[in-house]
């Protein structure tokens, strides 16, 4: 067991809560922020010898703009736990915290870990992904326990593009699953969306193997069939006949698959990346396509070889 530390978590959310939670059953000082909450960034940050990010993606550039006028000791650990692309530079959360803190590690935790089943206490397990590997090394032991298993990886893009670009994916599970589509179809659009996540991954510089581990194929698989997901649910409920406005109102928590499909579609048009699937979600969040005109134009492709990447 290593020595308690002081940690911070940024983000109350059911994610954030989660975190807190692992880490406290450690017995390491935990305290937990939130922007609606009366404690000061300034005083949660006081003597933190790590400090975990679990904002939404729309809140991160403000944490970390409040963070850079702070008095943070030079050997904290930033560690990013939100999944998203920051819609105005299409730039991922580990980007935005090493910009403006170049000389801090900054590691990136993700994987098949649905919040609700880790505070039941459910066995699961993640990813640590950092360039400075003895920091994910600490935040390994931070973390890890008999009911929460991690793995360290260097390929911190990838890691964080797996998490990243499955939500995407679980709408367009989800929408499978609202229309009744069967097992086949499913596993199918799975299939292929990990195709998708790999061919855009490895465009942006991320290592193919990365998607096939934890944060890649074992978070796709979580997020894909578990109605706990929000992002699932947003698929499924479109397929019921519900409005995106009537999901989004009564959707507890943020759906980041939405915000990521835009961002995906700007970014795959500048670089010219096929995403075949992230386009008919995209259609079918704008309203154009119906969700069985979404299915359908992905039947209706040109044949070509399964291992087509490009």
């Amino acid at each position: 067991m290593t020595n308690s530390k002081s940690v911070a978590v940024l983000g109350a959310g059911a994610w954030g809560t989660a975190l807190a939670t692992l880490v406290s059953k450690n017995n390491h000082k935990v305290c937990l922020w939130s922007r609606r909450g009366s404690q000061a960034l300034a005083e949660v940050l006081e003597g933190a010898d790590i400090v975990i990010s679990a904002v939404s993606i729309s809140g991160v550039r403000d944490i970390v703009s409040q963070l850079k006028f702070l008095p943070v000791s030079p050997k904290v650990i930033f560690v990013t736990a939100t999944k998203g692309l920051d819609p105005k530079t299409t730039c991922t959360p580990s980007q935005i915290w090493q910009e403006t803190f170049p000389h801090h590690p900054v590691v990136v935790l993700s994987g098949p870990n649905l919040s609700v089943e880790i505070q039941q206490g459910l066995p699961a397990a993640t990813v640590v992904a950092s360039s400075a590997i003895a920091a994910a090394e600490e935040i390994q032991l931070v973390f890890s326990s008999r009911n929460f298993r991690v793995y360290t990886n260097a390929d911190t893009l990838g890691v964080e593009l797996g998490g990243t670009l499955k939500n995407v994916i679980a709408i367009a599970a989800g929408v499978c699953d609202g229309l009744h589509l069967g097992t086949n179809a499913k596993a199918a659009l799975i299939t292929r969306g990990l195709i998708e996540i790999v061919r855009i991954g490895v465009s942006w510089g991320a290592k193919q193997e990365t998607f096939y581990g934890l944060s890649g194929l074992g978070d796709l698989l979580a997020t894909c069939n578990s109605p706990l997901s929000r992002n699932y649910q947003v698929g499924y409920q479109l397929a019921c006949g519900k409005t995106l406005t009537e999901i989004l109102a009564r959707l507890q928590g943020t759906a980041e698959g939405i915000n990521t499909t835009n961002v995906l579609m700007q970014r795959a048009k500048q670089q010219n990346i096929s995403t075949p699937i992230a386009e008919q979600v995209y259609r079918l969040l704008q309203g154009e396509v119906t969700p069985r005109q979404a299915l359908e134009e992905l039947m209706l492709r040109d044949r070509k070889s399964e291992y087509h990447l490009i």
